[in-house]
C-alpha cells in the first residue's frame, strides 16, 4: 500500500497505483488522479465517462470492459484515447477508484475456476497463476497455455484463430522487447482490427480476455 494525497486527504493506493478502498472515492480524488494521469482538467466529456464506471460499478459489483465503456458513451477507440491518454485501465479505472479486479463473485467460484485450470493443463508443464487465473511468470506462457487458457473463456467454440494469435503475437512482442504491455488502441491500430471485432474475438475484454489468454498482466 501507498498513501496518494490530494486537497489535504490521504487516499490510500494498492501495488498498482489503484484506490484500495472505492467506496473513499472522490470527486477530488478524481481530479488529482487525473493530473497524476497527465490530465490537467477534467471535461464534461470526462466526467461522463467516470460517472458511468462507478454507476455500473455499484449496480454490478464488476468494472465494466472498456467496449461497453466506449458503447455506452458514444465514443470511438480513437477518442477514448484522447480523453485518456494513459490508457483504460491504468487511466480511466485508477480515476474513477475502480478497479478491474474487483467483483461480487463469490471466491467458490474462482476455486472451481482453479480447479479447471489445473484440469486443462496437459503434459509435465505446470504453470503458476495467481486466483484469477493471470499467469504470474509472462516468461513461463506458450502456445499450450494459450489454448488451454482460451478453451475455459468465452472466446467462439474455445478455439484460437489467425486473428487471435496475430493479436497475442503481438502482445507478446511488444512485451519482450518493450517490456511494457501495448494499451489497447495501440492494439487495435497495429492489428489493423476494429474495437467491434476485438470484442467478438476477446468477449471477456483487452485484460481479462487477451491480456490473460497472452500471459500478461498489469502491474505497475
Amino acid at each position: 500500500m501507498k498513501p496518494f494525497h490530494y486537497k489535504d486527504v490521504t487516499y490510500e493506493l494498492d501495488e498498482q497505483g489503484c484506490l484500495l478502498d472505492p467506496k473513499q472515492w472522490t470527486r477530488d480524488f478524481a481530479e488529482g488522479m487525473a493530473r497524476e494521469c497527465d490530465i490537467p482538467v477534467l471535461s464534461g466529456e470526462h466526467w461522463d465517462v467516470i460517472d458511468y464506471i462507478r454507476q455500473t460499478h455499484e449496480q454490478t459489483g464488476v468494472c465494466p470492459t472498456i467496449f461497453a465503456a466506449c458503447k455506452a458513451n458514444g465514443l470511438r477507440p480513437q477518442e477514448m484515447q484522447k480523453l485518456f491518454p494513459a490508457g483504460y485501465h491504468r487511466g480511466l479505472c485508477r480515476i474513477a477508484g475502480v478497479h478491474y479486479r474487483l467483483s461480487t463473485v463469490p471466491y467458490s467460484v474462482h476455486l472451481r475456476e482453479s480447479v479447471a485450470d489445473l484440469r486443462a493443463l496437459s503434459g509435465d508443464k505446470v504453470y503458476t497463476t495467481d486466483v484469477r487465473g493471470f499467469l504470474v511468470d509472462p516468461d513461463t506462457w506458450d502456445e499450450n497455455f494459450a489454448v488451454h487458457r482460451a478453451m475455459e473463456m468465452r472466446i467462439p467454440e474455445g478455439k484460437l484463430t489467425d486473428e487471435h494469435w496475430r493479436i497475442l503475437y503481438y502482445l507478446r512482442d511488444v512485451f519482450q522487447v518493450e517490456h511494457r504491455i501495448p494499451t489497447i488502441y495501440e492494439t487495435c491500430e497495429s492489428c489493423d482490427i476494429d474495437l467491434d471485432r476485438f470484442e467478438q474475438l476477446f468477449p471477456d475484454g483487452y485484460h481479462r480476455g487477451a491480456l490473460k489468454v497472452a500471459g500478461l498482466r498489469f502491474i505497475k
